[in-house]
């Protein structure tokens, strides 16, 4: 369903964004932000997912700045790679190309953002700091808790694992606090739940957090 397009951010070479077209009108456009191993069979996948659901969808490369079609599985030397890779990555750069794909999601009306890991806390600051956005959905953003102080302009929605290894839940029970009128929801799963083709997939966790999505972005994009 979705293909390669180049897309054109300000400040840098155009990079790589795979679009995915729903049939018909599109319901509105959805950016997605992949984790740190690129946007890989995976992003791609839940980009394909969403156009099915009526969305314009689009997953920027934002890695193609630092390496050129990045593009890595879920083992102990892909994860190596990818941490290698965003440790090099420019951040401001990528909520640059962020905004890019925001105009080209906008192609199909309002513009929501959805990222998983590294783009769970992508997305958390561009519903933060960009505009041109409705909505927000952040996956395990690791990243968000220290960045707990940032307010957003859109409704937003965040979903966490109890038993994710790399985020603690006592700090997501901080956040939720803190931002008491956001809804957060944790899952009985470890961190990269929704990912079928990571260890850590729990099936249950993922198609409740997906239909939140879902209904999250109907309600908020229309």
């Amino acid at each position: 369903m979705g293909h390669w397009i180049e897309l054109k951010p300000d400040g840098a070479d155009p990079i790589r964004a795979w679009r995915a077209d729903p049939e018909g009108r599109p319901r509105a456009g959805v950016v997605v932000i992949q984790e740190i191993f690129g946007v890989n069979a995976h992003i791609r996948a839940v980009t394909d997912r969403l156009a099915v659901d009526g969305y314009l969808a689009v997953a920027p490369g934002v890695f193609e700045h630092v390496e050129k079609g990045f593009d890595v599985g879920y083992d102990a030397e892909s994860r190596a790679r990818g941490m290698a890779v965003v440790g090099k990555v420019d951040r401001e750069q990528t909520m640059r190309d962020v905004a890019a794909a925001i105009g080209v999601a906008g192609e199909g009306g309002k513009v929501g953002v959805l990222g998983f890991c590294f783009g769970g806390t992508i997305a958390w600051e561009a519903a933060c700091t960009l505009t041109g956005l409705g909505a927000a959905v952040c996956y395990y953003g690791g990243g968000i808790l220290g960045l707990k102080d940032l307010k957003p302009r859109v409704p937003t929605m965040l979903h966490f694992g109890e038993k994710d290894e790399h985020i603690p839940v006592a700090g997501v029970h901080e956040f939720a606090a803190l931002h008491a009128d956001l809804p957060v929801h944790l899952y009985l799963a470890g961190h990269g739940f929704n990912c079928d083709q990571r260890p850590s997939y729990d099936a249950p966790s993922a198609a409740l957090a997906w239909t939140r999505t879902l209904e999250f972005f109907r309600k908020r994009l229309t």
